[in-house]
Order: C-alpha cells, then sequence, then structure tokens
C-alpha cells in the first residue's frame, strides 16, 4: 500500500496484519476521485476517519492537503501502524495537522468538535452489526460532526446491499469495488440552508 496523490505520494503505508483489512487501492483511488470531484480540492479541508485501521485514508487527505485529519482507532496494533505511517510521511512536509485518537469510536462521538468536518471516513469491521453504524450516523448528526456542506462516505462488504441512513442524512450514491461498496451520504438541508 502506498499513498497515492499529494506531498506524500508514493510513500509506503505498513499494514497491521489480519487485524485490519485496509481499503484497497482502487476503491481508494475511486474514492478520492468522487472526493475531488465533489470538494475540488482537499486544501483547508477537515477530515475525519473513523476505525482508520492502517490510517490510509486520513494520510492520504493529509498528502492531499487537508487542513486537519483526525484519526479514531481503537485496536493498540493498529493503532501503532498509524503513528508508523505517520511518520513515514512527516518528511514529506504535508502543511496539515494530524491527530490520533487511540479510542473507541463511539466514545470519541461522546463529545463536541470543537469544529465540524468536511468529509468523514467510517470503515468498520465487516461483520460490525448496522445497528452500531447507524448509531454512528445518528451520534455525527446530532453532535454536529458533519459539515452542512459535508460528506460521509461508509465502506461496507459487497454483501451489504443498502445502508439504512438516518434521518437528516441524505444518501446521494453507492459504488460498488469488487468485495467493497461504499455509500455515500450528506448532511439534508432545509429549504433555507439551499438558498
Amino acid at each position: 500500500m502506498r499513498i497515492i496523490a499529494g506531498l506524500a505520494k508514493g510513500r509506503s503505508l505498513d499494514a497491521v496484519g489480519s487485524s485490519t483489512r485496509p481499503t484497497s487501492d482502487r476503491a481508494r483511488e475511486a474514492l478520492f476521485s468522487t472526493l475531488t470531484s465533489e470538494f475540488g480540492t482537499f486544501t483547508g479541508l477537515r477530515v475525519l476517519d473513523l476505525y482508520s485501521g492502517t490510517g490510509a485514508i486520513a494520510l492520504e487527505s493529509l498528502s492531499r492537503g487537508a487542513a486537519i485529519v483526525h484519526a479514531v482507532e481503537k485496536d493498540s496494533a493498529a493503532a501503532r501502524a498509524i503513528a508508523k505511517n505517520y511518520d513515514g510521511i512527516k518528511s514529506a512536509q504535508c502543511p496539515g495537522l494530524f491527530h490520533l485518537y487511540e479510542m473507541n469510536v463511539h466514545r470519541f462521538l461522546q463529545d463536541k468538535p470543537a469544529q465540524s468536518y468536511h468529509f468523514i471516513y467510517i470503515d468498520p469491521p465487516y461483520d460490525l452489526p448496522d445497528v452500531d453504524i447507524i448509531e454512528s450516523l445518528i451520534l455525527i448528526r446530532d453532535g454536529g460532526f458533519i459539515d452542512t456542506q459535508g460528506l460521509i462516505a461508509v465502506e461496507r462488504n459487497s454483501r451489504v446491499k443498502e445502508l439504512s441512513w438516518p434521518e437528516g442524512i441524505t444518501p446521494i450514491r453507492e459504488k460498488n469495488y469488487g468485495q467493497a461498496t461504499i455509500f455515500y451520504g450528506a448532511p439534508t438541508l432545509t429549504d433555507a440552508e439551499n438558498g
């Protein structure tokens, strides 16, 4: 695994062994292509990577110019891999701020964020029940984690045919990449917010 683009392009990323399932290079490349078409540029974006695993999504965002990138991972071996991967791209001098939170995702989402995020990526273990993902989405919605113009992406096993988005988050699209499907959603805007 490598960083695909940006200041740290080509830098290697260590996996954690069998305890995590990194997003495939194909899916990651397609994800960032979608994000680039949505946002235009990563410069100045605030990114939250939940169930971060190797940190590939977080560090790719940092490489591409995100201003603030937070990674949340409770598994200690995975957290060590993220820290090592971050050390490996430091020499690229990405200007954004990176922080790793070694804790449970639901615990992280209990506290109100200092600022909302433009992009939130949720990539839990494939065997995590949908009810836990819905709970995370409700905490994100109610806690002010997602910017009104932001985007949420949830990666699930392709056997999952649909994702139940809670009220207040509108499904936008879904894309299949072999074993993975990424579901995209955005905050439901009121008539006033739509202008």
